[in-house]
């Protein structure tokens, strides 16, 4: 074969990349080929905040693509008949493509085979380009061994269903398994003549406004966070992951969700740094791929309880709005709900506070707050948020389902002085000290002068509710 196509999806970037790599290795040219996917689109999925980033990414992967003698070529429509196209256009005998964990990814991949298979053409799927390890490759002793690295693209092949459904064992695991080495990035790609649509711009994906405070996109932006990261912050990652004052997490979760990182370089460039930090940040990528087995496991975990609880969830329309709007009288809940409306992000412990106030303080179904996170993320994908919800929630794979995060022990044990709150709680700024969290506490005309709401539920009668409805 002269040609192939090298089909990106969630791997947008050139450095260790597998399916781009093995497009060069097989063909003397190669078609970089991006599809603004109307599937996605009508799923709502493409939302303002990722929408920013996508543009970005795909400006920056265009120009290293550039500098390399090659192009990005962007099409519109439905992913499956425009990879189809562009394979006959150019005479590609093969497509490549990275192996995904959602239901989607599964739906588009055994599409794209039985469509390049019509036309004698073979797909090629790459694991290990989104996941360190990928799904279906550990599985539980008596199990037998999961899926190869080219197991899942064998024609034919039965659904993975073996799964680690508990964290622990499978992170022993996990730690123990031999990574792939990184690859290099090309030298140079060389692209066939092939129409292509202008690069997108954010509005084009989908209308509406972003977040003010977004982080850049793009593979550039990403190499630069991670030397950063790696130089500096991570050694003290292990004390301070959870200082949500201190903003001391890697903010690389964006620039892993769209593909600008590879997961394996960044596990093996901190585990390189050393230390307790590197071991502490390199057990977050640990979950990440947790999650993703659960997911390409069971993929109704996306919208359906992984493990049913027979929750009598309530129905509060005002009570979601003050949570959406960070206003529900629990500083570091709403501190957590504005931060995430400004940048578009969250660290992982304002995460776990928010989920567990709106699912079991309010006791409100946990799909109503995994679509809102996932309208303003921009690090949203479905098996990370999805499952970090049930997780919350009680209905995933946490061994402790009736465990409540009470907003205070929180707020006190992760922003003792209560410097968080202040910086997104604009209203409690003149509040000094730890006695921020409880603003209700405050003298008479002290609080009268607050433009801050009373809290909207008792935490001991939610508590007593949520045991009530769940029993």
């Amino acid at each position: 074969m002269r040609v192939s196509v090298a089909l990106f999806t969630a791997d947008l970037r050139v450095h260790d990349n597998p399916v781009l790599d093995g497009a060069l290795r097989e063909t003397e040219s190669v078609v970089p080929l991006f599809v603004i996917d109307s599937g996605i689109r009508d799923a709502d999925f493409t939302v303002p905040n990722r929408a920013a980033l996508l543009a970005d990414c795909l400006a920056d992967l265009d120009a290293a693509l550039r500098a390399r003698g090659g192009r990005l070529v962007v099409r519109r429509g439905e992913v499956v008949q425009e990879t189809c196209r562009v394979a006959a256009r150019v005479g590609a005998g093969a497509v490549h493509v990275a192996g995904g964990a959602s239901g989607y990814a599964a739906r588009r991949e055994a599409r794209l085979r039985a469509a390049l298979a019509r036309e004698r053409r073979e797909l090629r799927v790459h694991e290990g380009a989104v996941t360190v390890v990928a799904p279906g490759v550990l599985v539980p002793s008596g199990s037998g061994r999961g899926a190869s690295a080219e197991g899942r693209g064998t024609p034919g092949g039965a659904p993975r269903k073996d799964h680690f459904a508990v964290f622990t064992p499978y992170y022993r695991r996990w730690r123990s398994e031999p990574w792939r080495a990184p690859l290099r990035a090309p030298r140079v790609v060389r692209v066939p003549s092939v129409r292509s649509v202008a690069l997108p711009t954010a509005a084009s994906l989908a209308p509406g406004a972003a977040s003010p405070d977004l982080p850049a996109g793009g593979e550039s932006a990403a190499r630069r966070r991670l030397r950063l990261w790696a130089a500096g912050p991570l050694a003290d990652y292990a004390g301070r992951q959870d200082d949500l004052a201190g903003d001391a997490t890697s903010r690389l979760s964006p620039y892993l969700h769209f593909g600008c990182l590879s997961p394996v370089e960044v596990a093996r460039r901190a585990l390189d740094a050393g230390g307790p930090g590197a071991e502490a940040f390199v057990r977050q990528l640990a979950w990440r791929d947790f999650h993703h087995q659960v997911l390409a496991a069971r993929p109704d975990a996306a919208h359906r309880d992984y493990r049913p609880r027979h929750d009598r969830w309530r129905h509060d329309a005002d009570e979601v709005a003050a949570w959406c709007a960070g206003l529900t009288g629990y500083p570091v809940v709403d501190a957590a709900m504005r931060q995430l409306m400004r940048e578009g992000w969250m660290p992982g412990r304002a995460r776990l506070v928010a989920a567990s106030f709106l699912a079991k303080t309010l006791y409100i179904d946990w799909r109503t707050g995994a679509r809102h996170f996932l309208a303003l993320l921009v690090d949203g994908d479905i098996a990370n948020n999805q499952l970090n919800w049930q997780w919350v929630a009680g209905t995933g794979t946490d061994t402790r389902p009736g465990r409540i995060l009470n907003p205070l022990t929180q707020a006190l044990r992760h922003d003792p002085e209560g410097e968080y709150v202040r910086r997104w709680v604009p209203e409690l700024a003149v509040v000094q000290g730890p006695a921020v969290h409880r603003p209700w506490r405050l003298p008479g005309p002290e609080r009268a002068a607050l433009a801050y709401p009373e809290p909207i539920v008792d935490l001991a009668e939610a508590a007593d509710r949520f045991r009530r409805g769940r029993g």
